[in-house]
C-alpha cells in the first residue's frame, strides 16, 4: 500500500451484530471486512437487560466497556492486517450505534438512559483516541450523535447514508425507514420534517431469542419456502445448516400462515386441524408444539410455539411505532412513496414475508426496498464527505423524536397488532 493514500474504519455496532469496514480515502472504496457477534450477549440479548446489568455495579459497566472494545479492537486489527496498514496511521475509525451501545463503548453512566424519560448521557458526537479505550492502536474514534431515548447514531448513519441531510439529494416524501434489529428504530420523512422512534422489539428479528435461532452466519437457515409438498432451504456461504436467521423466521411464519398450519392468533394447529401436506411437520417436542424446517444426524432446527410469540411481540411493536408515526404526521401508510429497510436479516429479505406476517401493507411492499448493512453504509459515506461531522451532527438535531413509553396510542396499536393478519 502505498503511505501517501488515506483510510479509515467504518463500524456500525449493533446490539446482536458488529460489522466493520476499512475502506480507502476520499472515494470510500472498500478494502476489507469483518463482522461477528457482539460479546455483549452473555449479558443479555437486548439494551435493557444490558442497562440492568450494566447499573448494578460499576464493575459491570467496566466489564461491559472492556467486552466491546477488545472485539472491536480486534476486528480493527484484522482488517487492517489484511491490507497491510498500520492501524495508528488510521485518518479515523468512525462508529455508529444505539444509545446503549454508545454509553457502554465509552463506558459513560448509564442511570439516566436507563430510567424515564430514557434519555442519553449525550446527544452529539463523542470524540476520542482509540487508545484511551484500550484498543491496539492509537487512531481519533467518532462516535455518531445519539437523537435522544433510544433513537441512536445507528439510525443517524442509515439515513445518512440515504442522502440526508444534502437538500440536493432525490429523496422522495413521504418515505419510511426502518432498521428491524434488537432495538427497532423507525423514521419517518413527511412534508419536510423528519420523525423518529424506537420500538423495544427485542432481538426475534435477528432471531436472537428463538430456539433454533441465530445470527446471519454461514450455516444459517436464511430462505424457507416450499415446493411440492416438501420444505425447501438456502443457508448463508451454504453451509450446513445450523439454526435460523432473521429472514428465514419471517419466511417460516409467512408459510405457516400460508399452509393453514398456524391460525391468526399465532396459535400451532394439531397435524389433524390441517389439510396441509406439511401439517406432519407439526409435532410436540417435549411440551411444545413445534413446527420442524430440517431435520439431519445431528438434531433438528425447529420453529417452536413459544418462538411464534416472540414474533408477534416484536411486529406488534413495530407496527405500532410505525403508526404512532403516521398519525404524528397526519399521514397513513397507504400514503408512502418510498420504504427502506435494513437489518441483520441474513443474505436476503422476502419483503412478501413482512406482508404475509403483518410488519408491512400491500402499499408499503410495492414501493419497498431491502438495504444491507444500511447504517454501516452510512457511516462510508460519512468518511467520505469533508464536513461530515457538521452533516451528521445537522441530521441528528433534525430528528423530531417521539417516545411510546406509556402513549395509549401505541398500546392499542400494539394490542391491535399482535395477531397475524387474517
Amino acid at each position: 500500500m502505498s503511505s501517501s493514500e488515506k483510510y479509515a474504519i467504518a463500524i456500525d455496532l449493533g446490539t446482536t451484530t458488529i460489522a466493520a469496514a476499512l475502506v480507502r480515502l476520499p472515494e470510500g472504496t472498500l478494502i476489507a471486512s469483518e463482522g461477528g457477534l457482539n460479546p455483549q450477549r452473555s449479558h443479555g440479548l437486548d439494551v435493557i437487560s444490558r442497562l440492568e446489568y450494566a447499573g448494578r455495579s460499576p464493575e459491570h459497566l467496566k466489564e461491559l466497556k472492556e467486552l466491546i472494545n477488545s472485539e472491536l479492537s480486534r476486528l480493527a486489527r484484522d482488517i487492517t492486517a489484511k491490507a497491510g496498514i498500520d492501524g495508528g496511521s488510521l485518518e479515523m475509525v468512525a462508529v455508529a450505534g444505539n444509545p446503549t451501545m454508545a454509553h457502554l463503548l465509552l463506558g459513560l453512566d448509564i442511570k439516566k438512559i436507563a430510567h424515564p424519560p430514557y434519555r442519553p448521557r449525550f446527544t452529539g458526537a463523542h470524540t476520542v483516541r482509540t487508545a484511551e479505550l484500550d484498543w491496539q492502536f492509537d487512531a481519533p474514534l467518532y462516535v455518531f450523535p445519539s437523537p435522544g431515548g433510544f433513537v441512536g447514531g445507528d439510525t443517524v448513519a442509515f439515513l445518512f447514508g440515504q442522502g440526508f441531510p444534502d437538500p440536493c439529494s432525490q429523496l422522495t416524501d413521504p418515505a419510511l425507514f426502518l432498521d428491524l434489529g434488537t432495538n427497532g428504530e423507525i423514521a419517518l420523512l413527511a412534508d419536510g420534517r423528519l420523525f423518529a422512534t424506537s420500538a423495544a422489539a427485542g432481538p426475534a428479528f435477528e432471531a436472537g431469542n428463538l430456539s433454533c435461532g441465530m445470527a446471519a452466519l454461514p450455516g444459517a437457515i436464511f430462505s424457507v419456502t416450499s415446493r411440492d409438498g416438501r420444505i425447501v432451504t438456502e443457508t448463508v456461504a451454504g453451509a450446513a445448516a445450523k439454526g435460523l436467521c432473521g429472514s428465514g423466521v419471517l419466511d417460516c411464519v409467512a408459510l405457516l400462515l400460508s399452509e393453514g398450519l398456524m391460525d391468526a392468533t399465532g396459535r400451532l394447529l394439531d397435524p389433524a386441524e390441517t389439510d396441509s401436506i406439511l401439517g406432519s411437520r407439526l409435532q410436540d417436542i417435549g411440551e411444545e408444539r413445534h413446527f420442524v424446517i430440517y431435520r439431519d444426524a445431528k438434531g433438528v432446527i425447529s420453529l417452536s410455539q413459544a418462538d411464534i410469540r416472540h414474533i408477534q411481540l416484536a411486529k406488534g411493536a413495530v407496527r405500532a411505532a410505525m403508526e404512532v408515526l403516521f398519525h404524528r404526521a397526519d399521514i397513513n401508510g397507504d400514503d408512502l412513496k418510498k420504504v427502506v429497510l435494513t437489518g441483520s436479516f441474513g443474505a436476503s429479505l422476502r419483503l412478501e414475508s413482512l406482508e404475509k406476517v403483518g410488519v408491512l401493507t400491500q402499499n408499503m411492499v410495492k414501493n419497498a426496498g431491502f438495504v444491507r448493512e444500511g447504517a454501516l453504509a452510512g457511516v462510508i459515506r460519512f468518511l467520505t464527505r469533508p464536513d461530515g461531522m457538521k452533516q451528521a451532527e445537522s441530521l441528528s438535531s433534525s430528528l423530531k423524536i417521539i417516545p411510546l413509553s406509556g402513549t395509549p396510542l401505541f398500546e392499542s396499536r400494539f394490542m391491535e397488532h399482535m395477531n397475524f393478519p387474517p
